[in-house]
């Protein structure tokens, strides 16, 4: 059954061709397109472990002419119809690992100057508004610059940056930690892939797990904010959702949450064309993520600025080892929020804050209030079972755990050119920054498959 029409890219030409969602009688979903040279293809974008309709109720579809010119005019075009929430920036394309999975392809390249990169991000902090701001590679610890361009950065006004890593400088260097810290670094987007070396082996080409610890250790010394990144691939590690939860949990507040990114074939990958088995959908991973934790799919709501097949996010007071949820989705508001509020949410969750330090901007409990209930009197229920469940009765005693010891769950499946969806790609609020081009990430990295795949 045809449940929605949109616009997607052919995989081998990367053509834009129309595409359409068919749900089969067991609550899956495929995307099946045509293209008039290289045939039909056929794709899963969702397994049925939750109602597809209830969760994209909120999508807005493509209309009319929508989409006919994505992504070949990305940069953004009159119809995108989110800004920049955050903006990602290439500083450099070495890098210390070689992983058989990454979507920059990274490894050798030249590198830009470090005046060009100011140029960047003085232009971005233009143009977007103050958004957060990405470094990321190749590896951006390799530049001994970092600290100078982090130090620009929030000079220029970029109120939040965040350095993407796979930690190994950090593991071998505490002094790097604390030049970050001191330079104004927010957060450490730490790749975490799993609570054994073999996945490591797997996907990095080497043992890595004791450099994690030590990463994140470092990191804490130095008072730097620590998210946990596992790209999810079926047969690897999607059975290890739960330990890394568990792990992540007993480092807070160092850690302040996993955000999983279930993988996506394009950059640098093994093989040609993947099967739906290789693929991990969004609801297989909530899904997969709740039987292994214990937590249920209520903890847990769509993306509310990005379309809601490109993630989900759920609050918790990580205490004593164990999450207590404050997120409801049988109650949470289903509307959509701009970029500038979902940056502000987002920040507020993944900043390290201290329980005596005073709270900017609008307070926590407005932020939990506005999340989590549609009506006052179901906004004070749910702060209250909140409190209840952890110990406490005093609301400010509430108040300083949520902001000193918050903590997310989260995830972004990004698009490759089996399933790039148009609607999706519109709705976007992850973007690339590429020679005075703003483009999102999906539409930037898009690589096409091997033809001889097929």
């Amino acid at each position: 059954m045809i449940i929605r029409k949109t616009r997607s890219v052919c995989p081998v030409c990367l053509a834009n061709i129309s595409a359409r969602l068919d749900q089969q009688p067991d609550g899956s979903v495929y995307m099946e397109k045509t293209c008039p040279e290289h045939g039909t293809f056929r794709t899963i974008v969702w397994r049925g472990r939750l109602p597809f309709s209830g969760w994209t109720a909120q999508a807005q579809e493509l209309t009319g002419e929508g989409g006919r010119h994505c992504p070949e005019n990305c940069g953004l075009c009159g119809e995108h119809l989110r800004q920049s929430c955050c903006v990602l920036l290439e500083v450099t394309r070495r890098c210390n690992l070689c992983c058989r999975f990454c979507f920059a392809d990274a490894g050798v390249g030249s590198e830009p100057s470090l005046d060009c990169l100011k140029e960047a991000v003085r232009d971005i902090a233009h143009r977007c508004s103050g958004p957060m701001l990405q470094l990321s590679g190749g590896e951006p610890t390799l530049r001994d610059d970092l600290p100078e361009l982090i130090r620009f950065a929030k000079e220029a006004g970029i109120p939040y940056v965040q350095v993407n890593t796979n930690g190994i400088r950090l593991a071998k260097e505490p002094e790097l930690a604390r030049s970050l810290a001191r330079a104004g670094l927010d957060f450490v987007f730490l790749q975490f892939d799993g609570t054994d070396d073999g996945v490591y082996r797997m996907l990095r080409g080497r043992d890595l797990l004791d450099v994690k610890k030590r990463a994140i250790d470092n990191s804490d010394k130095a008072g730097l904010a620590v998210t946990l990144v596992p790209t999810v691939v079926p047969g690897v590690n999607l059975d290890d959702l739960g330990a890394m939860v568990a792990f992540a949990v007993n480092r807070s507040p160092a850690v302040r949450g996993v955000h999983f990114q279930p993988v996506s074939y394009f950059g640098r990958i093994p093989g040609a064309k993947p099967s739906d088995a290789d693929r991990c959908t969004l609801d297989e991973l909530l899904d997969s993520l709740c039987e292994q934790t214990g937590l249920t799919f209520h903890d847990f709501i769509p993306s509310r600025c990005d379309h809601p097949l490109c993630g989900f996010h759920g609050s918790f007071i990580a205490e004593g080892g164990r999450l207590i949820p404050l997120t409801r989705s049988d109650t949470a508001p289903r509307g959509t929020i701009t970029a500038r509020e979902n940056r502000e949410f987002v920040t507020r969750h993944w900043l390290r804050r201290r329980a005596e330090e005073p709270e900017s901007g609008n307070s926590t409990a407005a932020v939990f209030e506005k999340e989590d209930a549609s009506s006052a009197g179901m906004q004070k229920y749910r702060l209250r079972l909140a409190m209840e469940e952890s110990g406490v009765s005093d609301m400010d005693v509430f108040l300083k755990k949520v902001r000193s010891q918050s903590f997310t769950l989260s995830s972004m499946p990004f698009q490759d050119a089996m399933n790039l969806d148009a609607e999706r790609l519109q709705s976007c609020s992850l973007h690339v920054y590429r020679q005075g081009k703003i483009v999102p990430l999906c539409a930037e990295y898009l690589t096409p498959v091997d033809q001889n795949g097929f």
